[in-house]
Order: structure tokens, then C-alpha cells, then sequence
């Protein structure tokens, strides 16, 4: 049976009658919740490991060094083992539970799988709020990435099955959207629990995170499922029903037809991971391990996760580092609705391309400065106000060009691009390939930025400049494009095009009514 992904569209200009409910919307605004907890966790982790109460309790060896009792050197300061098992631990987990989310979004629905990555992650919020020892730590961070697993598996996929195709790239960017409004939260509740007399405050940011679970617990119970998933579960005339109430109007049964004729085809697909490795999804598993790559190698991370750490490493003082953080965090919310508004109108490409450039340029900048202040030996002695100013103004500049690009175009793209026959299996290749770079990252950043030092940024500014081009020879423009008609973008790209042939995107028949044979 050819793959149906690829639906054979005449001219190229196929379009599904649909409005944006306001059914819709809501629906897809509570279901990108999910990101909160993923976001919220990213800006937690580098506010509290740079608390100095947290420090002395769980990590004496770095409060040690950070107040210069055994090192003078900033960029070493961090440089711990079990500093580093605490933040990674996380994603190591969150990718091992991926692939088990893959199964359960499969079989039993997006929902389930949203409902999991919740409930998991409320109890690791809760473990690690009454922590006492740093095995409780470490096995509350584990929970934790279990819940991002399928939390990250899950609703990349709810959105784009949901959204009218024309507004696809907007509502699916709302799950980016709530992960820079969670690091943002994050940052926040830092700077004034920091403040908190007796030195606990940490409990509160590490605890907190059971707000944004129970938010996507209770959004799981309550949001309806896709058509996609129903018909893909055998309930076709509820998910008739649930379409014609998704797109606000009674004339569905092109796209329904269109979907069941893939649903029809991924059932004869017993195993998907098999399938993705033949040649005609060859761009769709590029795509699906290249993209997530890249996107844990524009270097966010180390500036998410760490800004706090980063900012006192080069000279600020604890409460200034916890503020530049909260800047951060805003610019990151402000610049990711510029993708919103932007991205289905200026497409996928234009964005990609733009940060990349930005990315780059400020990578460059911030090398330079750090280096010239702080040298090899990584002491700068007092650093001039102004000096200050420029890094974070830089770093901003740069977190605004991932924010309109690779931060929500890392989840949008990989998730509208897999037919639905090797979707679920796709998109847990991506959150798998996204949390074994982010775990690595985060293993070995602490180490690099001691012994790299300034070239740290150098390092990221060449992944940046390789993944600009990689967008611009290989991706092609999926803006405005029907997720079940996505296989035509192969089929007309001057590269991907020699391993999709032509009879991999079927006929009229197979495809349902309304598709044509040509191409």
C-alpha cells in the first residue's frame, strides 16, 4: 500500500473548507499547556543551582568554590559531577520514556499520553519540594523527564491533528509559546524566592512546578481528542462528528475521507519504527533527527538552563544574575509571538533563516567580549557596568532570533511533516534525538565552559552556521500545506524529490475522494 502522507493534490492547490473556531482555539491554547512544565523546569534548574542555601545543602564542593574558597577561576566555578547528574538526569529519562509515549499516543490517544506526562510530573515536583537528600533530588528530576516524555510526544501532535492547516504553524508555536512562559515564570518566582529569609525559597521554586502538572493533568481530562487519533482508534463516525465541531462546518468529508484512507494505511503498518528506515521516508527521519539536533546545538540551552549561573559566572552578582535571567525570560515570551504572527505568513524557511543569521552575528559578539575580559585564566577582576550591559544585550538579541526560529519551528515542522502511518514513531525519534542532545549538553557544558572557556560560544556559533545552511539547501516550505498532503513538498524539492517516487503518493482510490493522481 503506498504511503499516504503524501496525498496527490492536481495542481497543487487542494484546499479543506474550515474556519478557526473559537472551539478550536481554546482547545489548542489549554492543550499547549503541556509546554509549561517543560519550561518551567528549564528555568527553575539554573535559578536554583545558583541559590546559595540549595548550594550548601546538596552541593557544599561548589558553594565552596563559587564563594572562592578553592578556585578563582569564574568559568570553573559550577564544574561538578553530581551538580550536573541533578540537571541532566531529566532529559536522559525523558528520552527513555519518549519512546514508551510513542506506543501510548499510538493505541490509545493523544490524551492518555498528555495525562501521563502530567500526573509523573506532579509527583516528581512533589519529591523534589520535600527533598532532603540528593537521591531525592535526583529521583524527583527522573520523574520529571518522564512527564516531559510524553507531555513533548504528545501535544506537538494534538496541535497540528487539530489546527486548520492555514493556521497550523500559529497554534501549534502556543506549546513554544507556554515553554518560554514557564521558563519566564520560573525565572521570576527565583528572584524573589532567593529573597526568602531562612534560605528555603528553594523548596518553593522546585515545588512549584506542581502547578503547571496539575494544569495539564486536569487540560488532558477535559480537551477532546482528534479526529485523527479516533479514526486511527476505529471510531469513525465520532470522529466525523468531532471534525465537522473542529473546523465549524458541515462539509468535511474530503478531509475526513482523506483521513481515513491514511488512518487505513498506517493500520497496515505493524511496525512503524521498520518502516520509517525505507527509502521513501528517508527525508522524513533525516528531518525528524537533524532538526532536533540542531536545535539543542544553537547553544539556548546553556543559556536557559544556566543564565542565572552564566550571569554570576561572569561577574554579576546573585540577585543581578537572577534578574538578567528574568529579562531573558521576557524577551524569549515577546519574540515567540512574533512567530505566531509570522509564521504562516512569512513561512517556516524565512524565520529559520533570519535567527540563524541573528544567532550567529551575537555569538560572535559575546565570544569576543567575555574573552576579552576574562582571558584564559577566567578572572576579570571588577567588570565595568557597561560591560555587563553589552553581554545581556547580546544574549537578548540572541534569544530573540531563537525565539522567532528554531525554538518553535524546532517542534512545528518535525511534527507537521510525518504521514500518519510512522507519525507517533517520528515524533518520538525527535523528542528522543531533542532530550539525549539536551542531556548531553547539559552533561558536558559545565565541563566545557572550564576548560573552553569564551570558545564555548565559538563552538555553538559553527553549529549555527552549518544549520543555516542545512534550512536553506534541504527544508522545504511546508506553510499553508494540509498535514495529510505534506508528501507533495518531497516530491517537488530538487533534492529529497529522487528518493520519494511517484507512486509513493498514490491514487485517487486509495487516497479518498477528492485526491488526484498528479503531482
Amino acid at each position: 500500500m503506498p504511503a499516504v502522507g503524501g496525498i496527490g493534490v492536481g495542481s497543487g492547490n487542494k484546499e479543506y473548507p474550515g474556519n478557526l473556531t473559537p472551539f478550536v482555539t481554546v482547545t489548542c491554547i489549554v492543550a499547549a499547556m503541556g509546554g509549561l512544565i517543560f519550561g518551567y523546569d528549564i528555568g527553575i534548574s539554573g535559578g536554583v543551582t545558583s541559590m546559595d542555601p540549595f548550594l550548601k545543602k546538596f552541593f557544599p564542593s561548589v558553594y565552596r568554590k563559587k564563594k572562592g574558597e578553592e578556585t578563582t577561576n569564574k568559568y570553573c566555578q559550577y564544574d561538578s559531577e553530581t551538580l550536573t547528574i541533578f540537571t541532566s538526569s531529566l532529559y536522559l529519562a525523558a528520552l527513555l520514556s519518549s519512546v514508551v509515549a510513542s506506543t501510548v499516543t499510538r493505541k490509545f490517544g493523544r490524551k492518555l499520553s498528555m495525562l501521563f506526562g502530567g500526573l509523573l510530573f506532579l509527583v516528581g515536583a512533589l519529591i523534589n519540594g520535600f527533598a532532603q537528600r540528593i537521591w531525592m533530588l535526583i529521583v524527583g528530576r527522573i520523574l520529571l523527564g518522564f512527564g516531559i516524555g510524553f507531555a513533548n510526544q504528545s501535544v506537538p501532535l494534538y496541535l497540528s491533528e487539530m489546527a486548520p492547516y492555514k493556521y497550523r504553524g500559529a497554534l501549534n508555536i502556543g506549546f513554544q509559546m507556554s515553554i518560554t512562559i514557564g521558563i519566564l515564570v520560573a525565572n521570576i518566582l527565583n528572584y524573589f524566592f532567593a529573597k526568602i529569609k531562612g534560605g528555603w525559597g528553594w523548596r518553593l521554586s522546585l515545588g512549584g512546578a506542581m502547578v503547571p502538572a496539575l494544569i495539564i493533568t486536569i487540560g488532558s481530562l477535559v480537551l477532546p481528542d482528534t479526529p485523527n487519533s479516533m479514526i486511527e482508534r476505529g471510531d469513525r463516525d465520532a470522529a466525523k462528528a468531532q471534525l465537522q465541531k473542529v473546523r465549524g462546518v458541515d462539509d468535511v468529508d474530503e478531509e475526513f475521507n482523506d483521513l481515513v484512507a491514511a488512518s487505513e494505511a498506517s493500520m497496515l503498518v505493524e511496525n512503524p519504527w521498520r518502516k520509517l528506515l525505507q527509502r521513501k521516508y528517508r527525508p522524513h527521519l533525516t528531518m525528524a533527527i537533524l532538526i532536533p539536533f540542531f536545535q539543542q546545538f544553537t547553544g539556548i540551552n546553556v543559556i536557559m538552563f544556566y543564565a542565572p549561573v552564566l550571569f554570576s559566572s561572569i561577574g554579576f552578582k546573585d540577585d543581578a544574575s537572577l534578574m538578567s535571567a528574568v529579562i531573558t525570560g521576557v524577551v524569549n515570551v515577546v519574540a515567540t509571538t512574533v512567530s505566531v504572527y509570522g509564521v504562516d505568513k512569512w513561512g517556516r524557511r524565512a524565520l529559520f533563516l533570519e535567527g540563524g543569521a541573528q544567532m550567529l552575528i551575537c555569538q560572535a559578539v559575546v565570544a569576543a567580549a567575555i574573552g576579552a575580559k576574562f582571558g584564559i585564566d577566567g578572572n576579570p577582576g571588577d567588570l565595568p557596568k557597561w560591560y555587563a550591559v553589552v553581554v545581556v544585550l547580546f544574549i537578548c538579541i540572541y534569544v530573540a532570533g531563537f525565539a522567532w526560529s528554531w525554538g518553535p519551528l524546532g517542534w512545528l515542522v518535525p511534527s507537521e511533516i510525518f504521514p500518519l502511518e510512522i507519525r507517533s514513531a517520528a515524533q518520538s525519534i525527535t523528542v528522543s534525538v531533542n532530550m539525549l542532545f539536551t542531556f548531553l549538553v547539559a552533561q558536558v557544558f559545565l565541563l566545557m565552559l572550564c576548560h573552553m572557556k569564551f570558545g564555548l560560544f565559538i563552538f555553538f556559533g559553527f553549529f549555527v552556521f552549518v544549520m543555516t545552511l542545512f534550512i536553506y539547501f534541504f527544508l522545504p516550505e511546508t506553510k499553508g500545506i494540509p498535514i495529510e498532503e505534506m508528501g507533495r513538498v518531497w516530491k517537488e524539492h530538487p533534492y529529497w524529490s529522487r528518493f520519494v517516487e511517484h507512486e509513493d503518493y498514490g491514487n485517487g482510490v486509495e487516497m479518498g475522494k477528492g485526491a488526484t493522481k498528479n503531482v
